[in-house]
């Protein structure tokens, strides 16, 4: 009895050890998936946070790109609601100046014609009154006067007017003719040969191209730093530009073309002349 009962003690010992080496090895394998598990979270964890600080990063350099292109765009808004005002202003002042030189100048014709009228009729009064042979012929010689004034009178209200008012001349005769009114300064220039820049008074002209068969040219003017460039410009077509602190225009007429040659004048008010002499001049 005693030894069966010593057999029993020893047979259920033997497999008390493994069972605790057993739980043990489970034990360690979960504390190993533990530890695993919380290394690979905790490395998540910072891929994450690093991901939120560099997309945070970026929106905030977007942001402030965006605050700079917005004070850009309000910056250039306000220079173009600027300059807008500047060309309106501009704008409203040549039309003033249109419209007066208009009525100057049919004042100015209506002024001649009753200047002409009037000589013509004392002239006339004279004859009836003297009968003398010398009288006479100091009468004939003073017609002969104002019949010649009339005819030069005649021959200047014959050429085209300008939309500021001003004659335009055809030729050198014409501008000579202009010159004797004495309203304003008249510079004549001759330009051979394409972008060879010449000085012309107190603009700098640089011939661009020519049409012959058209009679149209192409230039660019230069003023005070300012470059001014005119496209298929027909002849006898005045080219109107301001100088700074100038209300009157200055203006350019190109009366003749040729092969890569242009000859014509520039007129300048008197009250913007300023001494001044053509390279080149040509009748």
């Amino acid at each position: 009895m005693s030894d069966e009962y010593n057999v029993e003690s020893k047979s259920g010992a033997s497999w008390h050890l493994p069972a605790i080496i057993v739980l043990g090895l489970i034990a360690i394998g979960g504390l190993a998936f533990g530890w695993n598990a919380s290394s690979k979270l905790d490395a998540t964890q910072q891929a994450v946070t690093a991901q939120v600080n560099s997309f945070k990063q970026g929106v905030e350099q977007d942001m402030g790109s965006l605050k700079d292109r917005i004070a850009q765009d309000e910056k250039t808004n306000t220079d173009l609601q600027g300059d807008l005002k500047v060309v309106t202003d501009k704008l409203k002042i040549t039309q003033g100046q249109l419209k007066k030189a208009r009525a100057e100048a049919a004042a100015a014709n209506q002024d001649t014609v009753q200047k002409l009228t009037a000589l013509d009729t004392g002239v006339r009064s004279e004859l009836a009154t003297k009968a003398a042979t010398d009288d006479l012929k100091n009468v004939d010689t003073k017609v002969v006067g104002v019949r010649t004034d009339l005819d030069t009178t005649r021959e200047d209200l014959k050429m085209a007017r300008s939309e500021m008012g001003t004659l335009i001349a055809r030729n050198h005769d014409e501008i000579d003719q202009l010159r004797r009114l004495g309203e304003r300064d008249y510079i004549e220039f001759t330009i051979a040969g394409k972008n060879k820049p010449q000085k012309v008074g107190n603009l700098t002209v640089e011939l661009k191209g020519v049409n012959e068969k058209r009679g149209q040219f192409s230039v660019a003017m230069t003023a005070e730093d300012r470059r001014l460039e005119k496209k298929n410009r027909a002849m006898n077509e005045p080219i109107f530009f301001y100088l700074s602190g100038t209300k009157i225009p200055e203006e350019l007429v190109v009366n003749k073309v040729g092969k890569d040659t242009v000859s014509g004048y520039i007129s300048i008010p008197k009250a913007n002349s300023q001494p001044a002499s053509a390279s080149s001049s040509g009748k």
